[in-house]
This record gives C-alpha cells, structure tokens and sequence, in this order.
C-alpha cells in the first residue's frame, strides 16, 4: 500500500522537532508538502525533506496529492483550519486541543464523521505502552482498590513574545500542559468525570493563566491535577491504592530512547520494574495512518469529554493573581 501523503501546515516547533523526522522515517507516511505563511519559511523546511514548500495555508488545502493535514497551530487557528481541511476532502492529525471550546469540538467530529474522514487530537503519550503496563498492575490488583489519581505537568516559562502568553491565539497553562493530566485522569478514571472545583493563577499584569490546579471526581476516585508554563520542569502521575501506590515519571513527553520505570511501593518493599522504550510520535501516526487506510473512524468520545472538562475547569475556576515577585 502506498504511503499516507501527509501535508504540513504551519513550521512549529513541535512539527519541525518530533513530527516531520517522524513522518519521514516511517515506511505508512510521507511528507508531501510544507506549507508557511513565508514562501521563505516554508522552502527552508521544505529543503531538508526535498518536498514541496507551499505559501499559504489554503493553497496546501488545494493540492490533490495531499491526502491528509497535520495542523500545529496556535490553539485559536485549529478549530477554523480543521473546518476548512475537512471541506476540502483531506483527514486531520491536529494539535491538542482540538479546539478551544467543547461545543466547536463536538461540532468538528460531527463534520468529519459525517464525511467520513478521520479527525484525530495528537495526544500522543496516550500511544505510549508504559501506560497499558500501569492499567494492567491496576487491574491485576497489585495496589488494592484504588483511591486516589495525581497527575502534574508543567514546564519552565518561555519568552514572553512565545504564543503561549497570548489570549488572543488561544494560550494559557490550561489549554497547553493541562490537558495531559486531564487526559491522563479521563484514562484511567473513565467518562464518568467530573470536575469538583478548580484554581487558575495568572502572573500580574498577564491575561492568560500561568498555573492550575484541579480537583475531579469519577466512580468514587479522586483525581487531582496540577498544571503550569512557569515552574519547574514535572512529568508524572501517580496512582494510590488501598494496597499500594504506583508512579511513573516521564509520563507525558518521553523521548523514544527513554527507558521507563514503574515504581511499585507496597506493604512488602518498592519495586522498580523498568519497561521497554517506546515511540509515541511513531505509535500515533501509525494509528492515524491505519484510521485512515482502514476506513475506520476514530470514536473520539473521550476527546468531547475531555474538552468539557476544560471547559468545565475554565467556568469553575477561582481566578487568583500574584505578582512577580514575593515581598516580606
């Protein structure tokens, strides 16, 4: 079967970091074009590829040898761009989130659906197998009946002029590193979900959140959160039993050399049980690629509901403020 050719639309970080080496070394995809808003920036990802560069996001959208978009955009432009790619006929890998609001979200796999073309969120960790090694430890019982969910991610803060300080094109701690741990949280607890109350922290003087921390509730178990764009590098979660706990580091962004290690701490002693390396940048485009070559739409109810989520955060969020710099 001929590769999945795929076009690029926009040159992020992420796309020109993980993505594009991705795409290109994978036997299922292909990178047929590079599309910027700059003939200049387009040609210069282009050349290290020897695909075609494109000037313009819609005329991307107007090649017929592009069967697919992958869309690393700012948060704002997803929903608006995913629209319009799915008009004209092409699947879509798109950056988490989807889209900024739980109703424009619904709305876009409902179009897609109805077209029968598949829409995916690149939530990529969730390809990860550390995270079935987890699920299986849990559902063996090996920490008892669990109780308790924490999940944190942050990351230390960028230059000001980066997009996640930007209201405008959809940035904010929230929408950047909190829908890992809400994720995380929707995996293991379920879609029975629901947010209990929420605080968003913004820098003084900034309008978009810098910190959050959320308390959920689902089947009796408790899931905390903890999210941020100016702290300290955190990538992990836990999960306490009535038995036991279990933790993984690196939960979130693991680079596909890295070798993960459950910790298991139980009555008996602390085991360390390290687990085979894994890609979840080349897990999720041969899952995307399969979708798409299968005919087989993705369900995305836990996209929906994780965007209600958010959301739901968002509405149900005390709004704290603290200045830049602590006195006393």
């Amino acid at each position: 079967m001929a590769p999945l050719r795929i076009g690029i639309m926009g040159c992020a970080s992420i796309a020109l970091r993980r993505v594009l080496p991705a795409v290109a070394a994978l036997p299922g995809t292909e990178i047929a074009a590079i599309a910027s808003r700059t003939a200049g920036k387009a040609a210069e990802a282009a050349r290290g590829y020897r695909c075609r560069p494109v000037e313009g996001y819609q005329a991307l959208l107007e090649l017929d040898d592009v069967e697919a978009v992958y869309i690393p955009l700012p948060n704002a432009a997803h929903a608006g761009w995913i629209d319009r790619a799915l008009a004209a006929g092409k699947h879509v890998l798109a950056e988490k989130p989807l889209t900024t609001s739980a109703s424009r979200t619904r709305a876009l796999i409902d179009a897609a659906r109805s077209a029968g073309l598949v829409l995916m969120e690149n939530v990529m960790f969730l390809h990860h197998s550390q995270h079935a090694a987890v699920k299986d430890l849990v559902g063996t019982g090996a920490i008892g009946e669990l109780r308790a969910f924490h999940a944190a991610f942050a990351v230390p803060r960028r230059p000001a002029s980066d997009i996640r300080h930007s209201a405008e094109l959809g940035g904010g701690a929230l929408l950047d590193t909190g829908v890992y741990p809400v994720r995380a949280a929707l995996s293991f607890l379920g879609a029975g979900l629901d947010v209990v109350s929420a605080v968003l922290t913004r820098r003084h003087g900034e309008l978009v959140d810098s910190a959050g921390h959320a308390l959920l509730c689902g089947g009796g178990v408790v899931a905390f959160a903890a999210f941020g764009i100016d702290h300290a590098y955190r990538s992990g979660y836990e999960l306490w039993g009535s038995a036991g706990r279990i933790v993984l580091e690196h939960a979130f962004t693991p680079p596909a050399g890295h070798v993960p290690v459950l910790r298991l701490e139980r009555g008996s002693g602390v085991d360390e049980i390290p687990l085979a390396p894994d890609d979840q940048v080349a897990n999720t485009l041969t899952a995307f690629t399969e979708a798409v070559r299968s005919g087989r739409l993705p369900d995305n109810g836990d996209v929906t509901r994780q965007a209600v989520l958010l959301d739901d955060i968002r509405t149900k969020a005390t709004q704290l403020d603290h200045a830049t710099e602590l006195v006393g």
